[in-house]
């Protein structure tokens, strides 16, 4: 069954604070604003939606929630940490000095939203 096979995804985050979220994800990282509404805000990204949710008594899970893959993971890890993002240190991982973690081929990072949310890059 192919229903869904051409259709758009859209992700959802869930945020505390409505407005650090909207810098976050639009100022920071850089998405496009595409709507605004009372229940949330929307933003662009490359091949989906990021949906932006607002619950004042949202708690964070502790798995990643989003994440991207991206052609050079130490490289980004370095610009975002120049645009002051802080990447995530987990010590039952053995990660190098940018904090990636790898895995094979593989490479992980991860770093956090204004509310806690775990996203993650990786070349995979």
């Amino acid at each position: 069954m192919s229903i869904l096979k051409t259709a758009k995804a859209c992700a959802f985050i869930t945020t505390r604070d409505r407005d650090k979220a909207k810098a976050f994800y639009g100022e920071t990282l850089g998405f496009t604003l595409q709507s605004e509404d009372p229940y949330g805000v929307v933003f662009q990204m490359q091949d989906a939606n990021l949906r932006i949710t607002p619950l004042p008594d949202f708690t964070p899970q502790q798995h990643t929630a989003l994440g991207w893959n991206v052609a050079d993971v130490p490289a980004t890890v370095i610009a975002m940490t120049e645009a002051g993002i802080v990447f995530e240190r987990y010590s039952f991982l053995e990660q190098d000095a940018l904090g990636i973690w790898k895995s094979g081929a593989a490479q992980v990072a991860w770093f956090k939203d204004p509310d806690g949310n775990i996203l993650s890059l990786s070349n995979s």
